[in-house]
């Protein structure tokens, strides 16, 4: 690696305005321009069939867009079919624009106009390239032959338009701007305008593409700065960003290029495009509203846009991918778990105006994520408060604090044992085998308790002990505590701190109730028991018996047949 051989490709602007990083962000959103359907499908390793391209298309308008590039018509007779089939089918809306781009090469524009006769609406781009790599080495043409072949085009595509009867929209871009000496470029742009002649009522745009990123984004963002500044016309034009990512600064190239007055950005879903990709509107728009500011598209069914766009295209989105990943929600970490349950419980009991979870930007049920499927994710690095949360959210199990910390190492000994994340379904059963209505070696037969003349309780409890069946005497200041003392009895065994949780699980004549039951023994260690059943007597008596079941000394005692 001998970084001697590179140098900076990029030119600065001849005057550096930086006062548009006194923004904090955009007060608004751009007008967006998705490039999936070309810049996007060309890059794919199999390109989308027409039906794919059609219900790739279909998505994008449901999304929100009101600029789709098409195709480049002109480039083979599957793009020109595809245009034809939106316009002679009656696919694109009123609201909707279509844009078609174009060499400017005279066969090449002519060719375009024909696949749009009876377009309603379109954007017809043109562009040549203006860097000095492309001048000097591809063209081997001077300025003023470049800036000629840009404005030829823009001619061309006037005249044809005015031919056809059509108010075409018209879109200059100098591909491979961040190459080009930018009063050069500016020059060029400006000697296109003058031939268009834009007005408030047809505006022209001026597309400048990061063709290939060859700075940091604040540079990319001066040169924006002084175009805007430096264009004729410039309130009839709309000043439009077209961003690649080599450097993987896609993103950031937008958001600052919009701080620096553009007006508009052409990228794609995810990112999708030639080499490292372009600029992933997903990402731009959610960042947009993680700051407040409404984005105009709509991503609230996140993870069926990403389904359909693996469908056609036959491409990946990495599980972090921002916003749109698998796992971009994803807590694994025991503190972030315990943070954002904390977090949620928070939001929802205070009800906040505005969203501050922590660990999560936005709320994932914006974008059609589940909290329990989504957010805590269960593996050996998980803690007590992502266990618990999946458990009370998914199941309405809502252990005491203590017993929390003994499932979640129990938890996260069976997810270091197994090497995998645990489903919810999961981690229940451990819980269902590891508390709940352990029968082995005594279980419950049936109970009956009497209230005394002194408030006391009295009666028997029948049951199973060692497969021996035994009816006990049961006497204490309470049912729980009078089998409990029967127990000990028999068992001619001893613990203490009782600690004892129970709740409904759900609503109704049929509903169950769940109790917890923790009893310390001998050695000062807390065993955990839990009974469920439709009668909280009934299932406070099964956690006792569950607990008790889990003490060290009670096979022993049994196996000496007490």
């Amino acid at each position: 690696m001998n970084s001697k051989k590179y140098t900076k490709n990029y030119f600065m602007p001849p005057k550096i305005d930086m006062s548009w990083t006194a923004k904090q962000f955009p007060d608004k959103a751009p007008v967006w321009c998705s490039v999936d359907l070309r810049d996007g499908n060309q890059a794919l390793v199999i390109p989308m069939s027409l039906d794919e391209k059609i219900e790739f298309y279909k998505m994008l308008i449901q999304i929100g867009f009101k600029e789709i590039e098409v195709g480049f018509p002109a480039a083979s007779e599957t793009e020109y079919e595809f245009l034809r089939t939106l316009i002679e089918k009656d696919l694109i809306p009123d609201d909707v624009t279509v844009q078609v781009l174009t060499q400017a090469r005279e066969h090449i524009i002519k060719r375009t106009f024909e696949a749009l006769d009876g377009v309603k609406n379109a954007i017809v781009h043109v562009y040549n390239s203006t860097s000095v790599p492309q001048r000097e080495q591809v063209f081997k043409k001077s300025k003023e032959d470049i800036k000629k072949i840009a404005v030829n085009g823009a001619l061309m595509l006037k005249e044809l338009t005015e031919q056809a009867g059509r108010d075409y929209r018209f879109e200059y871009s100098p591909e491979s701007f961040t190459g080009t000496e930018i009063d050069y470029a500016c020059d060029v742009c400006n000697a296109v305008l003058t031939i268009w002649k834009p007005s408030q009522q047809r505006k022209a745009i001026i597309n400048l593409p990061s063709t290939v990123q060859m700075s940091m984004p604040h540079i990319y963002a001066a040169q924006i700065a002084y175009m805007s500044d430096h264009l004729n016309y410039r309130n009839n034009i709309i000043l439009s960003l077209h961003p690649h990512n080599d450097r993987g600064t896609g993103v950031a190239d937008s958001e600052m290029g919009l701080l620096a007055g553009a007006d508009r950005i052409e990228g794609t879903l995810f990112g999708n495009g030639e080499r490292t990709g372009n600029a992933d509107i997903v990402t731009i728009a959610m960042n947009m509203m993680a700051l407040g500011v409404d984005p105009r598209l709509n991503f609230s069914n996140m993870p069926e846009i990403v389904k359909l766009y693996q469908q056609v295209t036959r491409m990946r989105v990495y599980e972090r991918q921002p916003y749109s990943g698998n796992l971009v929600f994803a807590a694994f970490s025991g503190s972030h778990q315990d943070a954002i349950a904390k977090g949620m419980k928070w939001q929802e009991e205070h009800q906040p105006e505005h969203w501050t979870v922590p660990y999560l930007l936005i709320d994932p049920k914006d974008i059609g994520r589940k909290y329990d499927g989504d957010v805590i994710r269960i593996n050996s690095q998980s803690g007590k408060g992502g266990v618990a949360y999946i458990m009370e959210q998914k199941y309405g199990l809502d252990m005491p604090k203590k017993m929390r910390e003994n499932f979640g190492y129990c938890v996260k000994n069976v997810s270091d044992h197994r090497h995998k994340e645990l489903l919810p379904d999961e981690i229940y059963k451990i819980f269902q085998d590891t508390y709940v209505n352990i029968e082995t070696p005594v279980s419950l037969i049936d109970f009956k308790l009497n209230k005394t003349a002194d408030s006391m309780r009295k009666g028997f409890v029948h049951l199973y002990i060692n497969k021996c069946e035994k009816k006990l005497g049961a006497y204490g200041n309470g049912r729980l505590d009078a089998v409990s003392n029967a127990l000990q009895e028999e068992l001619k065994i001893n613990y203490t701190d009782l600690i004892y949780s129970e709740h409904a699980m759900e609503i109704g004549s049929t509903s169950r109730a769940m109790a917890y039951i923790g009893i310390t023994d001998k050695d000062s260690t807390v065993y955990w028991g839990a009974g469920m059943d439709t009668d909280i007597i009934t299932a406070s008596v099964k956690a006792l018996i569950s607990a008790v079941n889990k003490l060290p000394d009670i096979k022993k005692l049994c196996n000496n047949k007490i």
